[in-house]
């Protein structure tokens, strides 16, 4: 698994790009603010967010790939004391860490401190591709510890692992982008797959609409908890996106990153 970080680096660009593209040919909403601060501030903030995975390496020497590699060494882990074929230990993985992410993503909503760190994401006033990266770098920390965590007691493959860090990032990047589906496909595509219409909901500034639709890839999660909301209230035309702060303090990278911090 040498390779892994090229290789995610590598399907993150292109995939970045083509619903960057695809974004601007079939926008589904309007843009309130011009993309050039927009984007500076949310792709800084995934500079910062790299780093920040960097420096953990330091004092955390084994990530999520590094600790698959190290659980199966030592034989810790779930799937490590199985014998079951490669396919199914590495479907069975994929799926527990999609609803691992979702899990902890409802968590991010309910506890409040963890809240004051997810706003950040939540914050954006317009919702495109930059907004799948736009999370404190906080948060990335105690996200990336929750996955080594896991992936020591669940004891996934290597390659387990690199292909649902490529499904999550790709996902991400498409449930967030500003593209309009035809409602048929988005209909067909919902039953298995979060689709942007979906994740929409979930960036709305009503407190009801927000607290659901947390998935990332899957969209059966939200189904089987009782937290899907097919279509906001307002419609997707008319539906407000954001939090509280509808002015431009969103597109400011020193506003966003304190966000957590300041008392409102």
């Amino acid at each position: 698994m040498e390779q892994e970080t090229v290789i995610r680096l590598a399907v993150f660009l292109g995939l970045f790009a083509v619903f960057a593209v695809a974004e601007s040919f079939s926008p589904r909403r309007p843009r309130q603010y011009d993309r050039r601060r927009r984007w500076l501030t949310n792709l800084s903030i995934t500079v910062l967010n790299t780093l920040t995975l960097r420096a953990m390496a330091i004092g955390v020497p084994l990530l999520a790939v590094g600790a698959a590699i190290d659980a199966g060494q030592k034989g810790w882990g779930l799937f490590n004391h199985l014998d079951w074929p490669g396919w199914i230990e590495v479907t069975l993985s994929v799926l527990i860490l999609d609803f691992a992410i979702w899990a902890q993503h409802l968590v991010t909503h309910k506890v409040p401190i963890l809240w004051r760190l997810h706003r950040v994401h939540h914050a954006d006033r317009d919702m495109d591709v930059t907004t799948a990266v736009r999370f404190h770098p906080v948060e990335i920390a105690l996200s990336m510890l929750l996955k080594i965590g896991l992936v020591y007691l669940l004891g996934p493959s290597a390659l387990a692992v690199v292909l649902f860090e490529i499904v999550l990032n790709g996902t991400a990047l498409f449930t967030h982008s500003n593209l309009k589906l035809p409602l048929a496909v988005d209909a067909v595509l919902r039953r298995i797959l979060v689709t942007p219409d979906m994740h929409r909901v979930h960036h709305s500034l009503l407190r009801k609409e927000h607290d659901s639709n947390y998935g990332f890839a899957l969209s059966i999660w939200d189904r089987m908890m009782g937290t899907y909301v097919a279509q906001p209230g307002k419609g997707h035309d008319d539906m407000t996106i954001g939090l509280e702060w509808q002015d431009d303090r969103p597109t400011r990278l020193g506003w966003s990153l304190s966000l957590p911090f300041r008392k409102k």
